[in-house]
């Protein structure tokens, strides 16, 4: 089996129009159904991620330093972390890195436990009740096997989305940054071991609606996989030897008479 290139979806916050094609592209791709929403003021619809919205463009009104007000907008989904707390919790598997270093989703194993909701530094996941499973974006693994784009970025009009070799991103992002000037930086190549989704900004990180300036894997899961999960294995295992010499030395366990004496059956 060839090894496949570390990808990653860049998104350009700057070229986006809120055109809103790459929210119905990922909508129609994985056959997700839609419901009836509420109007909340706002453009933005739904008001956020949902176990049926895996892809969602975030409107924002905002006031620059010289007073100036305009509108931002930002592609919310799933980062795919390179050191993704989601993977580290998921008890059952469902939750995996592809050959593509992106982070995918097996439905059929998920047990609904919803660690990879609490454990998501972006509050990604979502859980469907009907289903008992969680949802989200897996960058359209399926279309990457095949040599295709993800859906979102075949869709988008403007070329605020693109994807490709991890090396050639990372440099597409800082070239863009560098002509942008002022505020603009790259997001997502300096935390969590680095993200296959890399943002384009061109405010601080802080400024945008639902996106955390520093995002990391929470301390308690790094005890809970370092320190607790060993131990806990460790100490079933011991059980599990000590039961097994139990048996060779002392034999199998009789089981007592009816009457509650105590004594085993056949004795005296």
């Amino acid at each position: 089996m060839n090894k496949q290139p570390e990808l990653v979806k860049l998104i350009d916050t700057t070229l986006c129009t809120a055109c809103r094609g790459c929210q119905v592209a990922c909508k129609q791709w994985n056959e997700l159904p839609g419901f009836r929403t509420k109007q909340l003021g706002t453009y933005q619809n739904p008001p956020d991620l949902q176990w049926n919205t895996w892809t969602l463009i975030r409107f924002q009104e905002y006031e620059d330093k010289a007073g100036n007000f305009q509108w931002i907008f930002r592609k919310d989904g799933c980062m795919h972390c390179t050191d993704a707390a989601c993977v580290k919790v998921c008890p059952s598997g469902a939750l995996f890195y592809t050959e593509f270093g992106t982070v995918g989703l097996k439905e059929d194993l998920c047990i609904g436990c919803k660690n990879c909701v609490a454990a998501c530094p972006f509050e990604v996941p979502r859980y469907n009740g009907e289903k008992d499973r969680i949802t989200k974006c897996d960058l359209c693994h399926t279309r990457l096997q095949a040599g295709r784009q993800p859906a979102c970025v075949l869709s988008c009009p403007t070329g605020a989305l693109t994807i490709g070799r991890k090396d050639m991103m990372l440099k597409a992002a800082e070239k863009r940054v560098k002509e942008l000037g002022g505020d603009a930086n790259v997001y997502g190549d300096k935390f969590v071991g680095g993200t296959h989704v890399l943002y384009v900004l061109s405010e601080k990180p802080e400024v945008y609606d639902a996106l955390p300036k520093s995002p990391s894997v929470p301390l308690s899961i790094l005890v809970w996989r370092d320190f607790l999960k060993p131990v806990s294995l460790l100490a079933a295992g011991g059980i599990l030897v000590g039961s097994f010499l139990h048996y060779l030395i002392k034999g199998p366990k009789l089981p007592y008479d009816d009457a509650g004496t105590g004594k085993k059956e056949g004795g005296e």
